[in-house]
């Protein structure tokens, strides 16, 4: 199953609740939450005030990705604010992992583990059992405008191998970074079938078009 995942960071915050619907109304299966702690990431975004107002206004699947140096103390903070499924990266809190994922969990909330470009996949791969999604950042997390890094995609077919080698169909494979018509085939083709778009459906002017066009172009190139 392809879904597209529009990233609310490229929205127009002047108008979010507008910008919110008319994703959903083209089309949009997921919203990406990203929320950046200014520590991690040099950047920073969103909270959970932020997250709570979104919540009230649409009944989106909300897909929050925490690029924050301390995802344990967040958790439960996320969840209560409305989140359906949350990712945290495998480089923070390394110790704790497991229990971080394990915490997810308990909220009623999806787990995800994601990495950054220069982690080696094996470090998700131990843990793919907890796993109800695998984000692999194709661009260093934290920055916007970033270039889509083909030699990556390697990482997410190692992530499909391994997933169909513990007969795990049920694992969503996720690709975010420089997500257009023509990458979005490219990490199809390799075994993402879940894609964080930012760029490539809100700067459109027809969001209906955007959306249907990565759709389309996914599903062509599905990994067979």
């Amino acid at each position: 199953m392809i879904r597209i995942s529009p990233s609310v960071l490229s929205a127009d915050f002047a108008h979010l609740a507008d910008d919110i619907a008319a994703v959903k109304e083209a089309g949009a299966d997921w919203l990406h939450v990203d929320i950046m702690d200014g520590v991690y990431v040099p950047n920073q975004s969103l909270g959970v005030p932020v997250v709570k107002a979104m919540r009230r206004v649409s009944d989106l699947y909300f897909d929050v990705h925490l690029m924050c140096a301390k995802p344990s103390w967040l958790i439960d903070l996320y969840a209560g604010a409305g989140a359906n499924l949350i990712t945290i990266h495998v480089e923070t809190e390394s110790d704790k992992t497991e229990e971080i994922l394990k915490h997810i969990k308990e909220t009623g909330c999806k787990a995800g583990l994601a990495l950054d470009p220069d982690t080696p996949i094996e470090e998700v791969l131990k843990y793919l059992p907890l796993l109800d999604l695998v984000l692999v950042m194709t661009v260093k997390s934290g920055f916007g405008g970033q270039k889509f890094r083909p030699e990556l995609l390697a990482k997410v077919e190692a992530v499909y191998e391994e997933a169909k080698r513990q007969g795990r169909d049920d694992l969503i494979i996720q690709v975010d970074g420089g997500i257009n018509p023509e990458t979005i085939a490219l990490a199809s083709a390799a075994g993402a079938d879940c894609f964080v778009a930012g760029s490539a459906v809100f700067d459109k002017p027809d969001y209906t078009e955007a959306i249907s066009g990565l759709r389309g172009a996914a599903q062509a190139n599905v990994r067979a």
